[in-house]
């Protein structure tokens, strides 16, 4: 997928800082291309899916031509350890427990479809169901 996805916590509808540390430990081992300029990443996976990664700071990560099993696998455990949402402009906020639901600033909340999505299976059918 050529769009960009979004790794964020909130907290009482406001942005939250994401644990960078466990963030790395995390992409680390699938790292095989990196920008410390730009803080990009390209991450591949066994199978050879890619994606890049941006690193944008305290508050958020960027996934950008991602695709594959693999990928969306690792995207899963990403919200898991962060206890994060992927954002998808124009499609659903995806968080991994319902009562999540209300951690999201209201416009996402209010606005655009809000879907659990736990596993790399169901980030994919969130995604391609919108």
């Amino acid at each position: 997928m050529s769009f960009d996805v979004f790794v964020c916590r909130f907290e009482h509808g406001e942005p939250a800082t994401l644990d960078m540390r466990a963030a790395h430990e995390i992409l680390g081992p699938h790292v095989v291309a990196r920008d410390p300029g730009t803080n990009f990443l390209l991450v591949s996976t066994a199978e050879g899916e890619e994606a890049g990664v941006y690193m944008n700071g305290p508050t958020g990560i960027t996934f950008n031509r991602f695709g594959g099993d693999g990928i969306m696998d690792l995207l899963a455990v990403l919200l898991r350890r962060l206890d994060a949402v992927l954002v998808v402009p124009g499609g659903p906020t995806m968080v991994r427990r319902d009562e999540d639901r209300e951690l999201l600033p209201a416009a996402l909340r209010d606005e655009w479809p809000v879907a659990v999505a736990r596993t790399g299976a169901e980030i994919d059918r969130a995604i391609r169901a919108a």
